[in-house]
């Protein structure tokens, strides 16, 4: 077997940022191929959207649910490999739940689901089918991310005592919702979002990046949300303390009504010996200081990192490296296991470092556990 792995796609049509992302972000590396989509709700719609991207029109579908079965009676050599579900939250459960049914493996923008019920029950399901699952919580692609994560790992700092993670952004300053921005209508809708706007949407990021670079997880939170924009109907501000299973302290803090904010995610994490800091705006450093020894300034692409963040990094030191090939990465690891499944040979371990769905129900837990935590008098509540 010696050939691209094929991927379907469910969203992502004309005018949608986040698909061009995955597309982009899936053909970097030159391991996938988009070969069909049902791009959206709407059938003319996603028909000029697969004819703009250059399918087949017998592989450009109506509905997701035309896709998977029509996909499922190809021949294993011309059938799609996995679909990419870049919907609204509300839209990740059925496609996902269908795919994994008939034999397909999945990649999915964050959050999992628009419910802690729908995320186990995926979970369930990619259990009981042995399939791949990815989300794409994106941030964890980041070379120094995981730079961050072997240290921690390693033990170079002792014991973790305390993180700090932040995501504020500005977008939503005013109530942009009501000139029908696309981007800004479907985050601040219940109905499509979840029970949770701004820690949903990149509050669950803060949340995942603070387990993933510590290994530890959260056991308990208590939680202050706010809408601060005048008819907003979900929180676009809010401020988490959480209490992790080692016994460190950390905060949390999101935000998308921090004016002249654009896209500030940062992580400080501090053990017994020392600390480190990352910063999304900067991926290509990471900063890291000692109790007792001058601070180190580690770049992405040099000899000196981990193998793990060496790894996922594609060009020489002092070129830059971001978004796009973070996200490339998750897509890049999953073609590599679907790769070593077709071959019947197991995927290297580095390759298998990827989000799962069972980090999905960890975000799923966390939002509706700050949501809990928020609305209630105790205030302190178990994850």
């Amino acid at each position: 077997m010696n050939r691209k792995i094929r991927m379907g796609m469910v969203g992502g049509g004309i005018g949608a940022f986040i698909g061009e992302v995955h597309r982009i972000a899936s053909r970097i590396d030159g391991q996938i191929e988009l070969v069909c989509g049902a791009f959206s709700s709407s059938a003319e719609k996603s028909k000029r959207s697969g004819e703009e991207l250059y399918l087949p029109s017998n592989r450009i579908y109506a509905n997701f649910e035309e896709m998977i079965l029509k996909e499922k009676e190809l021949p294993e050599g011309e059938r799609m490999d996995f679909v990419s579900i870049v919907t609204p939250n509300h839209v990740h459960y059925a496609p996902a739940k269908m795919a994994l049914e008939n034999g397909f493996h999945v990649v999915c923008d964050k959050p999992l689901a628009y419910s802690l019920e729908e995320a186990k029950d995926l979970e369930r399901l990619v259990k009981e089918t042995g399939l791949i699952f990815a989300l794409t919580h994106n941030y964890t692609g980041y070379p120094m991310v995981k730079q961050a994560r072997e240290m921690v790992k390693s033990g170079a700092f002792g014991k973790i005592r305390k993180v700090v993670a932040e995501y504020p952004q500005g977008w939503l300053s005013t109530f942009l919702e009501s000139t029908h921005q696309k981007q800004a209508a479907w985050r601040t809708d219940p109905k499509r979002s979840g029970a949770s706007g701004c820690f949903g949407d990149i509050g669950s990021h803060a949340e995942n990046l603070a387990e993933y670079i510590t290994g530890l997880q959260i056991t308990e939170l208590c939680a202050d949300l706010s809408i601060l924009v005048e008819g907003r109907l979900l929180d676009d501000d809010g401020s988490v303390l959480v209490r992790f299973d080692n016994g460190a302290k950390g905060i949390i803090y999101a935000s998308q009504i921090s004016a002249g904010e654009e896209n500030e995610l940062k992580i400080r994490v501090y053990g017994e010996k020392g600390g480190l800091e990352w910063l999304q705006s900067e991926p290509n450093t990471l900063t890291v200081k000692w109790l007792d020894a001058p601070k180190q300034i580690y770049k992405t692409g040099n000899g000196y990192v981990f193998s793990q963040a060496a790894a996922h990094a594609r060009i020489p030191a002092g070129h830059p490296e971001g978004y796009l090939e973070a996200f490339a990465n998750i897509y890049r690891n999953v073609a590599k296991c679907i790769q070593a499944r077709l071959k019947g040979e197991t995927p290297d371990a580095i390759y298998q470092d990827f989000p799962t769905v069972q980090d999905g129900v960890r975000g799923m837990l966390f939002i509706e556990k700050v949501v809990e935590s928020s609305n209630s008098e105790q205030k302190w509540v178990k994850m």
